[in-house]
C-alpha cells in the first residue's frame, strides 16, 4: 500500500517542525520572501530550522526567485534539500540549478486556475523531481503564489496526477475536514497545507492531529510502482 505524504508548510521555527514531525509530517515547508501570502520568515530562521530537521523528513524552502543566480543564492542561504520553485521559471534555468546544486531536489507548483494547467505541468514535468499543484494567480498584479487558503478544481488534478510519471503534492485550502476526499478525488502523491492547521497563526497540534486521521483513512488501495519507483531514484527520469 502506498501511504500519502504530509507536507506541512509555514513552518516558523524549529519548534514548529519538532511539533509537526511528532504528528506525523514527512516534509515541511519554509517560506522565503513572497509578493503576498502567508508564513514568510527570515532566511537565518529558514537555515536554522532545515539545520534542526533530520532525515528522512524534507525541507523545502519556497521561494520566488524566478533567475538562476536568485534561486542558487538563495537556496545557498538556507540549506534546505529540496527547493519548491512557486513561480514560473524559464527552461533553461532548471539545468543551472540542477548544475549547482546537484544534491537538492526541485518541485515545481503548478497553480491550477483552468484546464491549461494540465499542458504546463506536463512541460515542466522532464525538469523536475516532483510537482505540487496550488491554487494561486501568478498572473495577478500582486502575485499569489501560494497560502491563499482556497481549494481549486480536483478534477484538473486528478487528469495531472494521472497523466504523468512522477511525484504530485496536491495543496491549496486542504482541512481536517476536507482533506480526505481530496486524496479519494485527486490520489497525490502526497497532501500539503498551511492555514488548515494554525489557530491565530500558530500551528495547532489539535488541528495536526485531526489532519492526520482522515489522511491515514483515505490512503490509496494499492502500491503505484511508478512513483514508489522515482521517489527511490528520482535520476532515472533525468
Amino acid at each position: 500500500m502506498r501511504r500519502t505524504r504530509i507536507k506541512i508548510c509555514c513552518i516558523a521555527s524549529p519548534e514548529e517542525a519538532r511539533l509537526a514531525i511528532a504528528h506525523g509530517a514527512d516534509a515541511l515547508g519554509l517560506v522565503g520572501a513572497m509578493p503576498s501570502g502567508p508564513g514568510v520568515i527570515d532566511e537565518p530562521t529558514i537555515a536554522r530550522t532545515a539545520a534542526s530537521v533530520g532525515p528522512p523528513v524534507a525541507t523545502f524552502l519556497l521561494t520566488s526567485e524566478t533567475s538562476a543566480d536568485g534561486i542558487i543564492a538563495h537556496a545557498r542561504r538556507c540549506r534546505t534539500n529540496v527547493l519548491q520553485l512557486v513561480d514560473r521559471i524559464a527552461p533553461h534555468v532548471y539545468a543551472r540549478v540542477r548544475a549547482a546544486l546537484p544534491a537538492v531536489k526541485l518541485v515545481q507548483v503548478v497553480h491550477v486556475s483552468g484546464p491549461e494547467a494540465l499542458a504546463e505541468a506536463q512541460s515542466v514535468a522532464p525538469l523536475v523531481d516532483a510537482l505540487l499543484l496550488d491554487s494561486g494567480s501568478p498572473e495577478a498584479a500582486v502575485k499569489l503564489l501560494g497560502g491563499t487558503g482556497r481549494t481549486h478544481d480536483w478534477t484538473i488534478s486528478r487528469r495531472i496526477v494521472d497523466a504523468l510519471d512522477l511525484p504530485v503534492f496536491l495543496a491549496g485550502g486542504l482541512r481536517p475536514d476536507n482533506v480526505g476526499q481530496a486524496i479519494r478525488e485527486v490520489r497525490p502523491f502526497g497532501v500539503d497545507l498551511c492555514s488548515g492547521v494554525r489557530t491565530d497563526g500558530r500551528l495547532d497540534p489539535v488541528k495536526l492531529g485531526a489532519f492526520v486521521d482522515p489522511v491515514t483513512a483515505a490512503e490509496p488501495g494499492g502500491a503505484d510502482p511508478q512513483q514508489d519507483d522515482l521517489r527511490r531514484n528520482p535520476e532515472a527520469r533525468r
